[in-house]
């Protein structure tokens, strides 16, 4: 597997990452870290790791310059500025359709908590690009108004104890007008700290975007298990 230190201009932006790909990588999946983290998060590094070993492609990267950052450890005002986020990670999307090693590749958003929301934002604004959306412990609802233009196909995973974004994603998901799904992952608090926890969202988004994303590469909509496409949540509210 190849993989490379990049730097990401994102609107203008220089923004460090790092790209891994397989060899006949079926996809490539870009990372939106959440509230106050970065590329190095060692949650989506371990989620990176699974997809990586399952055929896709991965772009880890900072969603912040490291000024930026410095600035949000002090405010925490930039980590909620949802806008800023989504033009960002736009940015990125539009750098990635230039690199030579993954031109071609369908491609899957993975978005942890406020990345989320800015995925969905992307999704919505590049629906041609993006084939599949995973949420871990996200907050799809700070992107309410781009939610009914979301194309692609989006899976959201909330932790059974983290009872408050449960709600807020139920509350995204009946905005919601494309394939989707919310799994509830039983013992999981918002962060998935719990043994194996993390591990079952990691399978779970692996599943989900080899689904998708070899789908769109063969220019064919995924199965679907139900007449509408459009999943919703079983688990009790």
């Amino acid at each position: 597997m190849h993989i490379t230190d990049v730097t990401v201009n994102a609107g203008g932006v220089a923004l460090e990452g790092s790209i891994a790909v397989p060899e006949k990588a079926a996809g490539i999946v870009v990372f939106a870290h959440g509230s106050g983290s970065s590329r190095l998060s060692p949650r989506n590094r371990l989620v990176a790791q699974l997809l990586n070993q399952g055929g896709l492609g991965t772009l880890l990267f900072d969603l912040l310059t490291a000024r930026e950052t410095e600035i949000d450890e002090q405010t925490g005002e930039l980590r909620f500025d949802i806008d800023l986020l989504g033009r960002r990670l736009i940015g990125a999307l539009d750098w990635l359709a230039t690199r030579p090693e993954v031109r071609g590749l369908p491609v899957g958003l993975f978005g942890a908590s406020t990345g989320a929301a800015a995925a969905l934002i992307a999704a919505a604004e590049r629906p041609d690009q993006v084939a599949a959306v995973v949420s871990r412990g996200g907050r799809p609802d700070l992107a309410m108004d781009a939610l009914p233009r979301v194309r692609a196909s989006t899976l959201l995973i909330v932790g059974a104890l983290d009872g408050p974004v449960i709600g807020m994603n139920r509350q995204a998901a009946d905005r919601m007008q494309n394939e989707h799904r919310l799994e509830i992952v039983p013992g999981a608090t918002h962060l998935f700290e719990e043994p194996g926890k993390l591990e079952k969202v990691a399978h779970l988004a692996r599943d989900w975007f080899q689904r998708h994303l070899e789908a769109a590469e063969r220019g064919q909509p995924a199965a679907r298990s139900r007449k509408a496409g459009i999943f919703t949540p079983r688990a009790p509210r």
